[in-house]
Parts: structure tokens; C-alpha cells; sequence
């Protein structure tokens, strides 16, 4: 006859085993998500000082964001199953999207996932939803009239669709870097008709000035 007790004598410890790991990984993703949060407020922020051409002050604010970045990243490090994905790698893609938008809208080359110390996927997200910051940029140039000037940001969200849509993995891998790219094309060619308008207003706004001089 089978002995319960028998068979489950070792219960007790295994699954104390298992509250002790699960208690450590609780703490941990407790402290991550704080930083998380305080590393999504602090891109906010750093993407609003860039849009108000505080480029000096922007640098500090993603400086600070990059500081919390490594907090969470510290906080997770002992706990894979928590590091990738979910709210750490979606405030690691608010930390790319500012990053990346600083760095176009001040003319630098866009920094790489290796010098901003995050992973792949929430990189190339950030890449897809600095195309709407570039979308607000370009509304900006074409108040401040210099339609010009936004014909390269418009070509930099050209650019960029182009590129995120040759990743087409499954969203396990890319994070939803699908959804994005059909997102970032939506905005572009809504980016691209707001410019054309423009451009043209300001090439009939230059005519009717060269028949008033004549």
C-alpha cells in the first residue's frame, strides 16, 4: 500500500526552496519597477526639452535617465527571467526613443544600443517611435516656416520605416516592432502630405512676392 506521507515528505523543502527564490525575484522586480517608471518620466521629460531646443539641458535630463536605466538594469541582474521584455524592456525603449530623438534633432549620429547599454529589440522600438517625435519636429519647422529644413526629417522617418520593416520576426523576438512600423508609416505619410502643403503655400507665398517687386 502506497504511504502518502512517503511520497510527499520532501514537499516542505522544495517548495520553501522555491518562496525563498520567488521572494528574492518579487524584491527585485519591486525595485525595477520603481525605477522603470522614474526612467519613462525622465525620457518624457528629456524629449520635451528637446522639442523646446534646450539641447545643453536635454543632454543632462537623458544623462540622468541613462543613471536610472543602469538602476533597473542593476536591479534585475540576477533575474533573467525578468530582465527582458515587459516593463524593463519598455523603459528601456522610452530611454532609446529620447536618445535617439536628441541626437537627430541636435544633427549627432544616433547612439547604439551598446552605448546606451540596452538591449536590441527596445532599441529598434525606440528607433520606430522617434519617428513620431520627428513628425512633431517637422510640424515645428513648418510653423517656424522653414519647410525646408523638415524635408530632412521627413526623409530620416523614410529612412527609418525602410529599416524597421525588414525585421520581420515574430513579436516574441521584435517586441512588437511590427505594430510600430505600420504605425510609423501612417505617420509619415501623414508627415508627408503636412509638408507638401506647406512647400507648396511657401513656393506660391515667394511667386506672388517676386510679381509684387516686379
Amino acid at each position: 500500500m502506497i504511504d502518502i506521507s512517503d511520497i510527499l515528505s520532501g514537499l516542505d523543502e522544495i517548495t520553501e526552496g522555491i518562496r525563498a527564490v520567488f521572494d528574492i525575484q518579487d524584491e527585485a522586480r519591486e525595485k525595477a519597477f520603481v525605477f522603470s517608471r522614474q526612467v519613462i518620466r525622465s525620457a518624457s521629460a528629456t524629449i520635451k526639452t528637446v522639442h523646446r531646443r534646450e539641447l545643453e539641458s536635454a543632454r543632462s535630463q537623458l544623462a540622468e535617465t541613462g543613471e536610472l536605466v543602469s538602476q533597473m538594469l542593476q536591479a534585475v541582474a540576477d533575474t533573467p527571467n525578468l530582465r527582458f521584455g515587459g516593463f524593463v524592456g519598455d523603459a528601456e525603449k522610452e530611454y532609446a526613443e529620447a536618445a535617439i530623438t536628441l541626437a537627430a534633432i541636435a544633427g549627432e549620429q544616433l547612439p547604439t544600443p551598446e552605448q546606451l547599454g540596452i538591449d536590441l529589440a527596445p532599441w529598434l522600438n525606440g528607433l520606430a517611435e522617434a519617428g513620431g517625435e520627428f513628425r512633431r519636429h517637422v510640424l515645428d519647422l513648418i510653423r517656424e516656416d522653414h519647410p525646408e529644413q523638415a524635408e530632412t526629417f521627413l526623409e530620416a522617418m523614410d529612412e527609418i520605416y525602410h529599416v524597421i520593416m525588414g525585421f520581420d520576426y515574430p513579436n516574441a523576438i521584435s517586441l512588437g516592432l511590427r505594430g510600430r512600423s505600420d504605425a510609423l508609416r501612417g505617420i509619415t505619410e501623414r508627415t508627408r502630405g503636412d509638408l507638401t502643403n506647406a512647400l507648396r503655400q511657401a513656393r506660391l507665398e515667394r511667386r506672388l512676392a517676386q510679381l509684387d517687386d516686379s
